[in-house]
């Protein structure tokens, strides 16, 4: 790993911002971001990626790369929630399984918002269709997770309708979101977008810092629960998102030769969700514990990613 490289991520003013948070928790402040300020940004980013990742689309001609990459996403959204399952099935029972399988299958949009500032700072290019891309891995783990909660669930267990938990994954208001920007940046000209760049770019990093303050006393908050757990849940939340990622560090150059999509493959499959699968799994796994999956994803895979897993995943691009 490239120390200069870890170095520079971890004096990055937004993740510093999530560290006060941790820090303000310990000290026990009282500093918190207003749930409604916490949501409105949270939409902002999605949207600002979003349109930002249709602009870049518009400008390009769709070739294999591009359909071998939404493949290539979607595969990933596949195969990490089955064995993640089995991996934690006898330990942790077959909705607690099912849950965490999920989150780990599907994505982080703000993991990826991150990555793409860290892309920026580093000055590496990436392509509009990676965007594309984290919005198709969203819902097929999901899927996922409650096929294989359904295939090994005890008859006295709790029985939820598949269609409606389909309609709600893909009806997800991140999904939606996302997509949705992601078309009318695509369809807007370059110059009905620059009368909108001061607020979908100018003040991204800014709005992205104090987020990251909002996940730091969110992840605080969480963290002496989780821990309670014991050291199997915290060993998964580190070890199986560092391998994803530098997995799919090295397999992404069979897929792309752009060093930044590379990356954002790698962070996409390193990634676990801690919104939109939490949202589906209310209805899904209402007997899973939200005290594990939740923590795991926000509190220890989040920050691992952003601190150690982005400079580890580039130095493994750079050496293939």
């Amino acid at each position: 790993m490239e120390l200069q490289l870890l170095f520079d991520n971890l004096t990055n003013p937004a993740l510093l911002f999530f560290f006060l948070g941790l820090l303000a928790v310990q000290l026990k402040s009282d500093l918190e971001i207003p749930a409604n300020s916490s949501k409105f940004i949270s939409i902002y980013l999605l949207f600002s990626i979003g349109f930002k990742g249709g602009q870049e689309l518009s400008h390009e001609t769709i070739n294999a790369e591009i359909l071998w990459s939404l493949v290539f996403g979607v595969v990933m959204a596949l195969i990490v929630p089955i064995y993640s399952f089995f991996l934690l099935k006898k330990r942790l029972g077959v909705q607690n399984a099912g849950a965490i399988a999920a989150a780990y299958g599907s994505v982080s949009a703000v993991t990826f918002v991150t990555a793409v500032s860290f892309l920026e700072m580093q000055q590496i290019a990436f392509d509009g269709h990676m965007v594309a891309v984290m919005a198709l891995m969203e819902a097929p783990s999901i899927v996922i997770g409650v096929l294989l909660m359904a295939l090994f669930r005890e008859e006295s267990e709790h029985k939820v309708s598949f269609s409606h938990i389909l309609k709600h994954s893909v009806t997800n208001g991140s999904v939606v979101l996302i997509l949705g920007s992601l078309v009318i940046g695509f369809l807007a000209s370059d110059k009905q977008a620059q009368g909108i760049e001061p607020f979908t770019t100018d003040i991204f990093k800014g709005f992205l810092a104090v987020f990251l303050l909002d996940m730091g006393i969110t992840s605080g908050r969480k963290l002496s629960t989780f821990l309670k757990n014991g050291w199997f849940t915290l060993c998964f939340a580190v070890l199986v998102p560092l391998i994803n990622g530098s997995v799919v560090a090295f397999v992404s150059q069979y897929i792309t030769d752009n060093v930044g999509n590379q990356l954002l493959f790698s962070i996409l499959a390193a990634s676990a969700s801690y919104i939109a699968v939490p949202a589906a799994m209310k209805l899904a796994a209402p007997k899973a514990n939200p005290g594990i999956y939740i923590p795991m994803a926000l509190a220890i895979t989040f920050p691992l990613n952003i601190t150690l897993g982005m400079p580890l995943y580039l130095s493994i691009i750079h050496l293939n």
